[in-house]
């Protein structure tokens, strides 16, 4: 089975913190023995590196207790909702698509996979077979029609995490 989003972030996150506790500090010190800082050029690119590292896990750890709080209960049973697969008539192209709605971590348009957050996903939510919707995208508006639906209990799923 595939790693769940709050796995691959928590991997991330010691990933990183492995990165901040261990290595850097042992490249900063050794960019710290060649002489004067304000024209170390290792020095400044650890220094950087770290500011970086320390950014990126404050956003993980902040996504992370976010992604924690969804509520299962909450998700449709009968609607479109988070992990869902939809099949979609696209009015404008005249064609079927296949979307799965996932979180934005997961997101692969290339793969059929949208997050509920982007345009499309958001029309779609609560969204059931036969229904319209319509997405405001960044090109304009785009119609489609929902042909069938998958839930993520029907998909035998309903675990999150």
């Amino acid at each position: 089975m595939r790693l769940s989003v709050i796995e691959k972030i928590e991997d991330e996150i010691r990933t990183i913190e492995a990165e901040l506790l261990d290595r850097l500090p042992k490249e900063i010190q050794k960019a710290r023995e060649h002489g004067d800082l304000s024209e170390n050029a290792e020095y400044a690119s650890a220094k950087e590196r770290q500011r970086l590292l320390n950014a990126r896990l404050a956003q993980l750890v902040q996504r992370l207790a976010s992604l924690r709080l969804i509520d299962v209960s909450k998700i449709p049973k009968d609607a479109v909702g988070l992990g869902s697969t939809v099949v979609l008539y696209d009015v404008d192209e005249d064609r079927e698509i296949t979307y799965e709605l996932v979180t934005s971590e997961e997101s692969d348009v290339a793969a059929g996979k949208i997050s509920t957050s982007s345009p499309i996903g958001r029309s779609l939510i609560g969204k059931r077979e036969g229904d319209s919707a319509t997405a405001h995208t960044p090109r304009g508006s785009k119609e489609f029609e929902v042909i069938s639906m998958q839930t993520i209990f029907s998909k035998g799923g309903g675990e999150w995490g």
